[in-house]
Formats: C-alpha cells, structure tokens, sequence
C-alpha cells in the first residue's frame, strides 16, 4: 500500500514550487519488495530572480530521508532543465511525468503531458538499449545473480518494445507482460513482491536468461528499425512557449489538484 499522506508531506516541504511530483522506481514498475523505498520525481520551478542574476537557484534538488520507517528519495529537476531532458532520448523523464502514481499535479502538468507526446521518438530505443546493457552487466556480475537487476533488466526492454509499437509509455512490468506474455516473469514478480530477490538463481536459470536478454535486446533493435515514430521530437516550441510562461507567472505555488 502506498502511503500518499506521508509522501505528500514531504512534496509540501519541498523549497520552490512543484509543476508535479510523481512516484518511480520499483512501485512504477510493478515489482515493490515489502522494504522498498518510495523514489519521488518531479519538476520544481526557480523564481524569476534566481533564474536571471549571477547567483542561480539548484537545478537539482535531492533529498533523502526516512520518515514512519519509510525510506523516501525525492529527486527534482528545475522546469529548464527537465524540459531539455525530454527533448534527448531520455526515457527516465518521459516515466516520470507520464507516471500514473501522482503525488501532486498542477494543470501545467497535464499541459506537459501533452507536450511530451510530442517529443517521443525511435531514437528513445538507445536510451532503453543502453540501461538493458547496464542492468545486464550488474546481474552477471553480481554473486550470487540476484532476482532485482534481472527484472530491471525485462522491464526496460518490454517498455522499449512497447513504446517503438506503440508510442506510449508503459513502465510496469506486470502490464507490459499482459501482451509480452513471457511465462517466467510471473514467477520472478512474484519473488520480488515477498523479498525473496536475493534467492540464489542457478547456471541452468542464468543461461537461459541471457538467451532471453539477448532474444529482447534483437526485438528491440528491430523495432526501431521499422518504428514509425518520429526521428526527432516536435515539442520544442511549445516547451519554450510554457517554460516562458512559468517564468513570468507571479505565484507562490501551483495549485494542486491532488
């Protein structure tokens, strides 16, 4: 269960305004261990005076705490800053503001969520290629192989897939296995979901999983290859056009309609 009074505590004490604070990691992505900890995302809002003087406000604001027993990271970027991320092949951006585990939102979110549409292209397949790989090194790497980075590993290759099929974005595992239809993931999900990660998986397990990762990775490529979305974003202009806007607002703090 999610506990959203206490996350949204701790969205209130954050210093600037939010345009929006959603939830990522292992609760986006369907597989939450009962110790998991909550990682917050959003985008915050530098007044005026510490966007246009010598001395600049954070683009970044981390923090980090434990609260009811609860671990809670909350990771936010200044509107410019996120707003150019979307306009790369930056999958973790798109994640986060298309999340459907809201926090807090403003109308100028759901403005940005139609805007980010806009900057989905194929070349976001490299961006879900590229942390496969990663994920994958630190699976075989590790001794014994651990249940966690295997199922980071599935999960960012389904969303990859599904997104060069579809042009959305879908980060949860057990979702994106409704149409995948891998019949082991329910079985490693499920292992996740109790703390049973750390199991010790054997060769057998291991080589079949590289056959898996190797299978995915050649779906993924192929995807692209023959995706239709665009070759690069369409949203620059309406991202300038609203981060203008935020700017020149005059306002203590959105308000939120969560």
């Amino acid at each position: 269960m999610i506990p959203m009074p206490l996350l949204k505590k701790q969205v209130e004490q954050h210093p600037y305004p939010l345009i929006f604070a959603t939830i990522s990691g292992a609760h986006l992505y369907g597989f939450p261990s009962p110790d998991s900890d909550f990682d917050l995302r959003g985008v915050h809002l530098l007044p005026l005076k510490e966007v246009v003087g010598l001395h600049t406000g954070p683009e970044t604001i981390e923090r980090s705490g434990v609260q009811d027993g609860l671990e809670i990271d909350l990771v936010t970027h200044d509107a410019k800053k996120f707003f150019s991320l979307l306009l790369k092949k930056n999958g973790y951006v798109l994640e986060q503001v298309f999340s459907p585990l809201i926090v807090y939102t403003t109308p100028q979110h759901a403005e940005l969520k139609g805007i980010a549409a806009q900057c989905i292209t194929r070349h976001h397949a490299y961006h879900y290629l590229g942390f496969a790989e990663t994920q994958w090194k630190l699976f075989e790497k590790e001794k014994p192989p651990r249940i966690k980075p295997l199922l980071y590993v599935y999960r960012v290759l389904l969303t990859g897939i599904h997104l060069m099929q579809t042009g959305v974005i879908e980060a949860n595992l057990v979702r994106l296995n409704e149409t995948a239809k891998l019949p082991y993931l329910d079985d490693l999900i499920q292992r996740k979901l109790t703390g049973a990660e750390k199991e010790q998986l054997s060769d057998v397990d291991v080589r079949f999983h590289r056959s898996e990762y190797e299978r995915l990775r050649e779906s993924l490529q192929q995807e692209y290859e023959t995706s239709e979305l665009p070759e690069s974003p369409r949203g620059s202009a309406a991202l300038h056009d609203l981060l203008v806007r935020l700017r020149l607002m005059s306002f203590v703090s959105f308000p939120s309609s969560v």
